[in-house]
């Protein structure tokens, strides 16, 4: 399994860097504004590092240091050495109090800008945790209950945010209006199903398309047993969202500077480089993992029998409907899945990991990204005295992994473009 392996893992790292802040946040910085303060607002993932990007790039073209001030706000594990703008680590996937400290300095800021300033908010994947303002009336215990109610339900990422949108002061595009009338600019590193900007952090400097009703609809769906005065909140008409056409957006600019395809895109080239024909499935891809990871198996199988060499590429954001006490998250759940649908079979392989660095676990910046797999490693759980399908029933792939040896750790990558997963079929 050593070369699949070590392919396979070139494969990630080429996808992360594709979509490092290093590689693809210069091109999209704004000119800073002749007259007023350059005030960066950054939150998720890869805020640490798109900030020291940003502020390297800003001083490097003359900006004075003394124009440039801001916060950002990253996972824990996940800061960078800033020079002006302080990185403070917090909670996620459940917010914490930290992140809750450095959303009121955000809306703090925000509100202190002027029109001949510049907000540049630098916006990435797990942003919707780090920055945390609960609407009126609810704290920051009811807004950990509702996330840990929303993940542990099943929940698309788009359905958790359009929940969480209509329960903040921040999100739903309420960060934008609270800078208004300064120029805001965002630029946002995609970690969704499509890249839709509403979703993307959940959407705090885009218009909501999305309402109360749609946020009550979906804890109906999911049967979410949720505090009273959450209920209350999204009943309220005033955490109604500011929708398309509201004045609020006037001098509100949005950019991508990395989405899940660049990344993809980066992999393919390097699959085909090492002369493998390329199929990509999608880069969005939505799904309960486990069966997600059947479909994938039964279409690596098919293209060993047609004794073809080929890396099987996908990416989006699997789901894992929680049943079982164990620990791990979607990439580790499918690969898990993957054990048993590619039981014995010889001259397959395949990496599932989260680009971020960490795939579900308890919080901490070394937990797994994911986990290898290939026809042989069910034979060698079993060695073991380990059942794989216990451990799935359990949702218990980190458990079953770390004892194989199998896990995926790269540890923070300061970016995050989403899942990334890699079958290597080679029966030749």
């Amino acid at each position: 399994m050593t070369q699949p392996r070590a392919f396979l893992e070139q494969l990630f790292q080429t996808a992360v860097a594709a979509a490092h802040p290093a590689t693809c946040l210069p091109p999209h910085l704004p000119v800073a504004p002749r007259a007023g303060g350059l005030v960066m607002l950054a939150a998720g993932k890869a805020a640490g590092s798109m900030t020291e990007v940003a502020e390297r790039h800003y001083l490097d073209a003359g900006v004075p240091s003394g124009r440039i001030h801001g916060a950002a706000v990253t996972r824990h594990g996940y800061g960078r050495p800033t020079q002006i703008v302080p990185v403070v680590e917090a909670g996620h996937p459940v917010p914490d109090a930290a992140g809750l400290a450095a959303a009121e300095r955000t809306l703090a800021l925000a509100d202190a800008a002027g029109a001949e300033d510049l907000v540049l908010v630098l916006l990435s994947g797990g942003a919707s945790a780090n920055w945390i303002a609960p609407a009126p009336g609810l704290d920051l215990a009811e807004k950990q209950a509702v996330t840990r109610a929303l993940l542990k339900s099943g929940a698309s990422i788009g359905e958790i945010n359009t929940v969480r949108k209509h329960l903040s002061r921040l999100k739903g595009g309420r960060l934008a209006a609270r800078a208004a009338p300064a120029r805001v600019v965002t630029l946002a590193i995609s970690d969704v199903p499509g890249d839709d900007p509403a979703v993307i952090g959940s959407g705090p400097t885009v218009p909501d398309p999305s309402t109360l009703a749609d946020a009550r609809a979906i804890v109906a769906r999911y049967r979410l047993d949720l505090p009273g005065a959450v209920e209350r909140a999204l009943a309220d008409p005033k955490n109604e969202s500011p929708k398309p056409g509201n004045a609020a957006f006037a001098r509100s600019e949005y950019r991508l500077v990395a989405r899940p395809l660049d990344a993809f895109r980066a992999a393919a080239a390097a699959a085909e480089a090492a002369g493998y024909e390329c199929i990509l499935l999608g880069d969005r891809l939505e799904g309960e993992a486990r069966e997600v990871a059947a479909a994938h198996a039964n279409e690596a199988r098919k293209l060993g029998e047609a004794r073809r060499r080929a890396v099987i590429l996908s990416g989006g954001e699997l789901t894992v409907t929680i049943r079982g006490g164990g620990r791990g998250g979607p990439n580790q759940e499918y690969a898990l899945a993957l054990v048993l649908a590619l039981e014995g079979i010889k001259g397959i392989a395949a990496l599932a990991g989260d680009t971020d660095g960490t795939d579900g676990g308890a919080g901490r910046a070394d937990d797994p990204a994911g986990a290898f797999v290939d026809g042989s490693s069910a034979a060698r759980a079993r060695a073991l005295g380990l059942d794989p399908a216990a451990f799935l029933a359990e949702n218990d792939s980190t458990a079953f992994f770390a004892q194989l040896g199998d896990l995926l750790t790269p540890g923070p990558t300061f970016t995050n473009v989403n899942d990334f997963r890699a079958i290597l079929v080679d029966s030749a």
